[in-house]
């Protein structure tokens, strides 16, 4: 993971870390689920994660015999560590760019894997309102190119939104625009 943090952090496990809980604060995770997540043994993910909450990043709470773990949003840094998780996606120039050129955008949200803070090397976007399908294909090729990552779209109107609203609420979702 080649980013703006990595001359910063050397810890390439702390930054997944910090971009899996600060891109979207709802999300909860244990030790077990990060550790095959990122291919790490427990062991360090572990300490990663009393780093955090010893610190007052992150707060845990006991689910049966797991220990979850998510963003204190009380913390004085968590503003600015979810802003710097969407710079290190490049999520919030996907969003401005897409917005300036694409037609009516009523809402913009990501969804899924990256919405759950999961680099998984997919965003999957969800755009609503009347889209301009070329300008689309064409900014995404290059959008993709530049992030080094692959670019999905559902598209809807306004009245199949309200239609899936109830699905959008049952999965992992950032409104990251809207008119």
């Amino acid at each position: 993971m080649n980013n703006m943090l990595s001359g910063i952090i050397t810890s390439k496990l702390k930054i997944k870390m910090l971009i899996r809980f600060f891109l979207n604060p709802e999300s909860k995770a244990y030790l077990r689920e990060l550790s095959n997540e990122f291919g790490v043994s427990s062991n360090a993910v572990r300490t990663e994660l009393n780093t955090f909450a010893d610190s007052g990043l992150l707060n845990s709470e006991k689910d049966g015999k797991k220990i979850l773990y998510k963003a204190n949003k009380k913390h004085p840094l968590f503003p600015e560590l979810g802003s710097m998780a969407k710079k290190i996606l490049g999520i919030d120039s996907v969003i401005e760019s897409i917005i300036k050129r694409l037609g009516n955008i009523e809402k913009a949200y990501i969804i899924d894997d990256y919405a759950a803070g999961k680099d998984t090397g997919i965003i999957d976007t969800l755009l609503i309102g009347d889209i301009d399908n070329f300008h689309l294909n064409d900014l995404t090729k290059k959008t993709e190119k530049y992030l080094n990552r692959k670019i999905r779209h559902l598209i809807l109107s306004i009245d199949e939104f309200e239609e899936f609203r109830e699905k959008l609420n049952s999965r992992p979702h950032i409104l990251v625009w809207e008119k």
